[in-house]
């Protein structure tokens, strides 16, 4: 019983840490490791994979079960002082008169049982409480199945379902000061979706935008009156914290089907209520691309 719970402990600990560290690795060089974080990201989650590895190897020097015994020789300790004052006690010499009641003394400490011992053994009779165990065994087999499940499944994208289910309607949080000034200039040439989402939902003059070309790639999402959304999840450190950005289509009898990856090529226009919207020129219906995301 002991041994199969220095085996559990092993495993939750070293053994998990170590399954994640080599997906971690293995999507780093495959190049799907920007499926789940931003590849600017990449160096550092590779670095503490490799000493996640390293330590997963140095733990095989340790022998099974060394975790449980962590504390165990403290009583030892705090004995020594008690036993160094009775062995200077016997080697200094007494007074005559009281040399035998003090070798009286001595017998008798000698026959009581010593304090840490008496605390060690309640410490080894320590029974976990069921509910603690049960609890062990269900967080632990949870924490395998998800770590299995990495190996098992292929890498995949955030779907269009996760996107629309985030969609607040609110600006992406990401949008900077640096993208008001270049939407501001007319400097849109690099902008992506994200970006446009931020300069549509914050321009004080559309009509500055008016007749502005674009050429942008995402999924599809419903939209207003019948047409759609242009989507992309944009992510600042891993798919967790991904939002969804989205800028409205018109111009296309039937819409594509939701979720269907496009490139729409167009132009911006303003509409007499003062939103901004991509008059599509042409929707190309395209496979994922490898990098689903933007940044």
């Amino acid at each position: 019983m002991r041994r199969a719970e220095w085996v559990g402990t092993r495993w939750l600990g070293v053994g998990l840490a170590a399954i994640l560290a080599v997906v971690t690795i293995s999507l780093a060089v495959t190049g799907r490791i920007s499926l789940y974080i931003n590849p600017d990201s990449t160096w550092f989650a590779v670095s503490m994979a490799v000493l996640i590895l390293v330590g997963a190897v140095a733990s095989f020097a340790l022998p099974l079960g060394a975790e449980a015994d962590h504390g165990h020789d403290h009583g030892d300790a705090a004995a020594g002082p008690e036993e160094s004052d009775a062995e200077h006690q016997l080697l200094t010499p007494a007074p005559p008169s009281r040399r035998p009641a003090q070798n009286a003394r001595t017998a008798g400490d000698s026959e009581e049982p010593a304090p840490n011992e008496a605390g060690r053994s309640e410490a080894h009779d320590h029974v976990r409480h069921p509910a603690a165990v049960v609890a062990t065994v269900l967080g632990g087999a949870a924490a395998s199945g998800v770590v299995v499940l990495t190996l098992v499944l292929p890498p995949a994208s955030l779907s269009a379902e996760l996107a629309m289910s985030r969609d607040v309607g609110a600006t992406p949080l990401f949008g900077g000061a640096d993208t008001i000034q270049l939407a501001a200039t007319g400097d849109t040439a690099s902008f992506g979706v994200g970006e446009w989402a931020t300069a549509f939902a914050t321009a004080t003059n559309p009509d500055a935008f008016d007749g502005d070309a674009v050429e942008l790639t995402g999924f599809v999402t419903p939209g207003e009156d019948g047409d759609f959304d242009l989507t992309r999840l944009v992510i600042t450190h891993c798919v967790i914290d991904a939002q969804p950005a989205s800028v409205p289509v018109i111009g296309a009898a039937p819409p594509p089907e939701t979720g269907q990856w496009v490139t729409v090529t167009g132009t911006v226009r303003s509409t007499s209520d003062g939103r901004l919207e991509i008059d599509a020129a042409s929707i190309e219906e395209i496979p994922e691309p490898e990098d689903p995301y933007e940044y």
